[in-house]
């Protein structure tokens, strides 16, 4: 969510003074960067992304080598995804092009971040003139709109194959999509450049990471039954649109049998989809993901099939 990434933001520049946004505003074909991607990057944190990769790599770093130099004004770089390209090459192949506007944020644009947070405007402005919530430039050189409204966000908890499936998926549908594992250096999460954000976190804590609220979709298919069992104790009772969690009937079955062990109630075991899905017999992840999409359709459109 827009909110979410400006907090972040926030704290960062309180605690680093100085920072450069990366915003893609513009994209082409099957770049994996799309409009609206962010990222905030300081010497020591960043959060968000920009389509993940070697392009990301490299356009972090060059972020970086600004912050060693003095301000700048707002500019932008085209990338092209195909070695063949004469220049602007990013170093993908996954064919397309992004156009990513880079600004400098400093302590005199906490101000600006507050109006953001205070939900009192409707768009962003993001410009050759800056950053703004109220246009005051009317012919800039280049300009992208970004609205402030409530958002779709899905948490999936769990970077593997079917993670990484149903972020694909979820990438062309109205969801903004957050990914969280206990695993370093996970390849399968690290390949995935479909979400607008990624984190490891430890599962004692996974609900510090996650918001409650009408519009939050939380996704369980973490690595086994006992990180299961971790987060779905940190998740019940909780409020959400949606809470789903992978696995077989078998597994969910002993899994609520021990919750209920455990003091949980069967009022709160009820509010749990699982197993999650639309059942399609689905067998690879692609199906997986494909029937757990089908149904946080149904729960957002309100649809009975």
């Amino acid at each position: 969510m827009i909110l979410d990434f400006y907090e972040k933001a926030k704290t960062s520049l309180l605690a680093e003074k100085r920072g450069v946004l990366l915003m893609v505003i513009a994209n082409e074909g099957s770049s994996p960067g799309r409009k609206g991607f962010k990222m905030f990057v300081t010497s020591n944190q960043m959060y968000g992304t920009i389509g993940g990769g070697i392009m990301e790599h490299k356009l972090v770093e060059y972020a970086r080598t600004l912050l060693d130099k003095p301000t700048f004004l707002p500019f932008i770089k085209h990338q092209i995804h195909d070695k063949s390209a004469a220049f602007d090459q990013s170093g993908m192949i996954c064919s397309g092009r992004q156009t990513i506007a880079f600004f400098d944020l400093n302590e005199a644009d906490l101000d600006c971040i507050d109006l953001i947070l205070s939900s009192k405007h409707s768009q962003i402005y993001y410009s050759d003139k800056g950053i703004q919530v109220s246009r005051k430039e009317t012919f800039p050189d280049w300009e992208f709109t970004e609205p402030i409204s409530t958002t779709n966000k899905v948490y999936i908890i769990g970077g593997g194959h079917v993670g990484l499936a149903l972020s694909e998926v979820l990438s062309r549908l109205d969801f903004q999509i957050h990914l969280l594992d206990n695993r370093e250096n996970l390849n399968t999460m690290q390949e995935n450049a479909f979400v607008h954000s990624k984190q490891i976190v430890e599962f004692e804590s996974v609900e510090q990471h996650i918001p409650e609220g009408n519009h939050v979709y939380v996704v369980i298919m973490s690595f086994g039954y006992r990180t299961d069992d971790i987060i779905i104790r940190r998740l019940l009772g909780r409020q959400f649109r949606f809470l789903g969690m992978l696995g077989s009937q078998e597994k969910i079955k002993t899994l609520y049998k021990n919750l209920l062990k455990h003091g949980f109630t069967q009022e709160q075991l009820d509010t749990v989809y699982a197993p999650i899905g639309i059942d399609i017999k689905s067998e690879t992840a692609a199906e997986i993901a494909i029937s757990v999409a089908a149904q946080l359709i149904q729960i957002k459109n309100k649809v009975r099939l």
